[in-house]
């Protein structure tokens, strides 16, 4: 017979690192009372754990995260308007790493693979 097809998991189950949630913090913070702009921080919260969503829906749709590259790819970002969020997908787990705004260097992204 033929090769079998790896499976992948039907339903997955998604964590948000203590450093990703601080990372949203940071964000929604700045934007509210740095920038004074507080319906604006609201809608990036939003749309922030709107793509979370999304990715814990499907995470294989999303480009895998070049600065983290592993043989089995369980490294991959997707972008939301400015801010890139990296996520780890072992299984049927998906651990949010963190969110980034995408005009940041790669080594900050590199830093992201130490979190658990």
């Amino acid at each position: 017979m033929g090769k079998s097809e790896k499976e992948t998991p039907e339903n997955y189950t998604i964590r948000i690192s203590n450093n990703a949630i601080q990372n949203i913090n940071d964000i929604t913070g700045f934007i509210a009372y740095i920038q004074h702009q507080p319906l604006n921080a609201i809608k990036v919260g939003d749309m922030i754990f709107d793509t979370i969503d999304k990715i814990e829906l499907n995470p294989l749709i999303f480009q895998i995260c070049e600065e983290l590259p592993t043989k089995t790819n369980i490294y991959r970002r997707a972008i939301c308007s400015s801010w890139t969020i990296i996520f780890r997908v072992k299984g049927s787990q998906i651990l949010i790493l963190g969110i980034i705004h995408s005009s940041r260097k790669p080594s900050k992204i590199k830093k992201l693979k130490k979190v658990k």
